[in-house]
């Protein structure tokens, strides 16, 4: 198998995590990323982050299919002027919504058909009563423009992430978490939600996957199919009544543009310690390919591939397999126009290694 690993962000002292949290997006070669970039500290735990330092939200650009990046501050502005998305990794300040650049009601002025738009989704904590926001750019991330207020839409919380399929210039479909409970990330549940009038308002559309009272279902990762339908694949958690918790990716499928999900089959039903969300890609053939981090030994980076729509998986492929830890994954993957996936995910060498931005590019 032909593969190519690069180093898309990496600095001396810094801890630099989880692509999922925020985005990627691609307009033929040219690749966009989205992560943040941290402190190390060796003694940080199951992630060897300093929770005392601030958080910088980056972004990284490839104009050459994913073989060389340039990273920069991302160019927004953010609530609190904090790091976006980093609530539940900062000692005593997670919810930053309130305060300066508050997020402020969206005008709607942009068509999500724009040939260079992204839309971007942050938040302030994982847990119940957590605030989420979101940005707009149409010049393919070079400028943001927000933070803009996602409702509550009726719920306990929002904990948004990046995920979403564009229906036309004023309709898009979002895939999103909401947490349930105050102070835990338990009970946290996958709902997709939907504007048709340009950003201007959002209404709730149905759950995604039964209620987790044991543990949760968070991180959607959607692909829209050739005849309409839908598939989001989930990550999943549960404590057992010994105390183990099992970590694992669901996938769940809609044919009616949402209103109801139907479970379709469970791609990877162990994802390692701690567990990891996926990414889920369709493929010029029209094979469907799922890839995550793998979180115990040997900890690395892991693809699978389904040929009827998810109903079934082939043997797990391991696109690398050299970490030095589990503090690793949270995948992000575009397809370049020749074919070839780049997944981009966080990583290290070491065992309380610092952490750094990487990609791998692999044609399956």
């Amino acid at each position: 198998m032909d593969l190519k690993h690069v180093t898309i962000y990496r600095e001396p002292g810094r801890y630099a995590a989880w692509p999922a949290n925020y985005g990627i997006w691609s307009w033929g070669d040219e690749i966009v990323v989205g992560f943040t970039s941290g402190y190390h500290l060796t003694e940080g735990g199951f992630h060897a982050r300093d929770r005392s330092r601030p958080f910088t939200t980056m972004q990284a650009r490839s104009l050459d299919g994913g073989l060389t990046w340039q990273s920069e501050a991302m160019p927004l502005r953010t609530p609190g002027n904090r790091g976006l998305s980093t609530g539940e990794h900062r000692d005593g300040d997670s919810d930053a919504a309130e305060e300066e650049n508050a997020p402020v009601p969206y005008p709607g002025e942009v068509r999500f058909d724009d040939p260079n738009f992204a839309l971007l989704f942050a938040r302030g904590d994982i847990t119940g009563e957590s605030k989420s926001w979101f940005y707009t750019s149409t010049d393919r991330c070079h400028s943001w423009q927000g933070p803009y207020i996602l409702p509550a839409m009726g719920l306990t919380g929002i904990a948004a992430r990046t995920d979403y399929q564009v229906y036309g210039p004023s309709e898009c479909m979002l895939f999103l978490t909401a947490p349930t409970a105050l102070g835990t990330e338990t009970g946290s549940r996958v709902f997709n939600a939907r504007t048709t009038d340009g950003g201007k308002s959002f209404e709730f559309v149905s759950w995604i996957g039964p209620e987790a009272p044991n543990g949760f279902l968070i991180m959607p990762a959607s692909v829209r199919l050739p005849d309409g339908g839908l598939l989001a694949a989930i990550r999943g958690r549960e404590e057992k009544k010994e105390g183990r918790l099992v970590n694992w990716i669901d996938l769940y499928g809609s044919s009616d543009d949402g209103r109801t999900w139907q479970f379709v089959s469970c791609p990877v039903p162990d994802t390692g310690n701690g567990g990891n969300p996926p990414t889920l890609t369709r493929l010029p053939d029209g094979r469907l390919c799922i890839t995550y981090g793998y979180r115990n030994p040997k900890y690395g980076i892991r693809a699978k591939l389904s040929g009827d729509n998810g109903l079934t998986w082939g043997d797990e492929i391991i696109l690398r397999e050299d970490a030095g830890s589990h503090d690793i994954g949270y995948t992000r993957t575009v397809l370049r126009p020749d074919g070839t996936l780049v997944v981009v995910y966080y990583y290290n060498d070491e065992m309380g290694g610092s952490c750094y931005i990487g990609a791998t590019l692999w044609k399956p």
